[in-house]
């Protein structure tokens, strides 16, 4: 008798009917088929963490727990992550809609397509529905003998007629009596011989916020360059400079946690001091809390605008398409990332590659990936969902992508660049200073990405995760991404 693990891992091969189709259910060496636990396999990547080893031991136990609470909590305050699953019986003589059916929270509505299609040998008919988060009645003007439950969660139609039944099933109404601004209600409708259930979705409707282009469109009116700075001030000017040779009305925020801050006296900057040494995250989410457009261009403080540099490209693929954030490349290196999310019973594995899906409909240049280089252009109001945990101080960018997966819808198009300064740009004695100073605050240490790890077992709930950049791009294009 094999054990019973190895009897796990066999189990998705027992599905596949002949080897010519597993390919089909694998995702770069990681099986497809749902399992009760998920692997991070060894195979050809270069990292692999199991993250419980980046928890202390004597802590592993109760932080462990405290994760499975919060867990717990979490499915309960975001149910559509488990959808309970509905399957339409065969040669049912009753109608009702399988989609669609919507409320406010609150509010009625007659439920849509319900109706009886088939014979009765019985004398009378026998309807039930019955809902668990609302309450059921009808419009139709019958007697309680043949509608009874008129304002509850049963209500049993009774009748000998069948033109009478379906008059009265077409008059249904459902009547929302809690306020769930996003939930779904399973409704059983039976009759002595036969049961379906439907969905009936409980939603309060988003209040619109939109941005204004203004009335020529202008891009001024629609993006925002944002970017975050510390102690390299010569880098930063050199930034300006050139956002200004090509764009000289965009507006740019700069987040700033140098310890001795020294303004920046330009037009159309708006520069934010924060505590020093605050934190790459927390500066991101200070320079896009303060966007009023509906985009904003991250750069890093020492990239290089060029003539390359098209903005407006990026934009007319967010303004057409349905992705929320847009990257380009660093001085010809365009970074793209898979992320493959597996979840088991105990915890998730996460397992991120170089690369993209497939190509973007409507841009020949542009790929649909989950992450990507350190320029790009986002939705603001996306961006803010998700947001930048501040708790990462120091490098850190795919964790962004990696909080965004489900919510963010990424692209990345290699005909928009952007330049980098010379990594030795530092001339005289002061600057050469600095950059060794930015140099020992860029590096992780230890202590560092032992904390990282130990945060994506408890906040993400991952048992592991890999990574495999085999085309990562050079040194100098990889500032503050991982």
């Amino acid at each position: 008798m094999k054990p019973e693990s190895e009897l796990e891992v066999l189990t998705p091969l027992k599905l596949l009917p002949e080897e010519k189709y597993r390919s089909m259910f694998m995702f770069d060496g990681v099986w497809l088929v749902p399992k009760n636990r998920c692997d991070c396999p060894r195979l050809h990547m270069r990292e692999i963490y199991q993250l419980a080893d980046y928890v202390d031991k004597d802590k592993l136990a109760s932080i462990a727990e405290r994760r499975e609470k919060a867990f717990v909590a979490f499915r309960r305050r975001y149910p559509f992550a488990a959808k309970e699953v509905l399957v339409a019986q065969p040669n049912t003589p009753l109608s009702y809609p399988i989609q669609g059916a919507e409320v406010m929270p609150l509010h009625t509505i007659v439920i849509p397509g319900l109706g009886f299609h088939g014979t009765y040998e019985a004398r009378k008919h026998q309807v039930i529905l019955k809902t668990s988060l609302g309450v059921l009645n009808t419009l139709a003007d019958v007697s309680e003998e043949v509608v009874r439950g008129r304002g509850e969660k049963k209500l049993t139609i009774s009748t000998s007629s069948t033109e009478l039944l379906n008059h009265i099933l077409k008059h249904v109404t459902y009547t929302s009596t809690k306020y769930l601004i996003d939930a779904v209600d399973v409704v059983n409708f039976s009759t002595r011989t036969h049961l379906v259930s439907f969905p009936m979705t409980i939603r309060q409707p988003a209040i619109p916020k939109l941005f204004d282009p203004g009335p020529d469109n202008n891009i001024a009116n629609l993006v925002t360059i944002t970017t975050k700075t510390f102690l390299r001030y010569h880098k930063l000017r050199v930034l300006i400079k050139s956002l200004r040779q090509y764009y000289p009305d965009l507006k740019l925020i700069v987040a700033d946690d140098s310890e001795h801050p020294e303004k920046i006296e330009e037009a159309n900057v708006e520069q934010y001091i924060m505590p020093f040494g605050k934190g790459w995250f927390a500066g991101r989410n200070l320079a896009i809390s303060q966007v009023t457009t509906k985009y904003y261009l991250w750069v890093d403080d020492d990239f290089l605008f060029t003539q390359n540099t098209k903005i407006e490209k990026l934009v007319d693929v967010l303004e057409n398409s349905d992705l929320d954030v847009v990257g380009g490349s660093v001085n010809g290196n365009t970074f793209r990332v898979k992320i493959h999310y597996e979840e088991g019973e105990d915890s998730g594995c996460l397992n991120l590659r170089s690369g993209s899906y497939h190509g973007l409909e409507g841009f020949p240049n542009c790929v649909v990936t989950s992450g990507v280089v350190n320029f790009f252009l986002a939705r603001t109001e996306e961006s803010r969902r998700v947001g930048f945990d501040p708790r990462l101080h120091r490098t850190a960018h795919s964790e962004f992508f990696m909080d965004g997966l489900g919510a963010l819808r990424v692209g990345s198009c290699s005909d928009v660049s952007i330049g980098h300064q010379s990594i030795n740009s530092a001339t005289d004695h002061h600057l050469a200073d600095v950059e060794k100073t930015y140099d020992t605050f860029q590096l992780n240490t230890k202590k560092q990405i032992r904390f990282k790890l130990a945060l994506h077992y408890f906040k993400n709930r991952l048992k592991c995760y890999t990574k495999d950049f085999t085309h990562f791009p050079s040194p100098a294009s990889q500032h503050s991404q991982m």
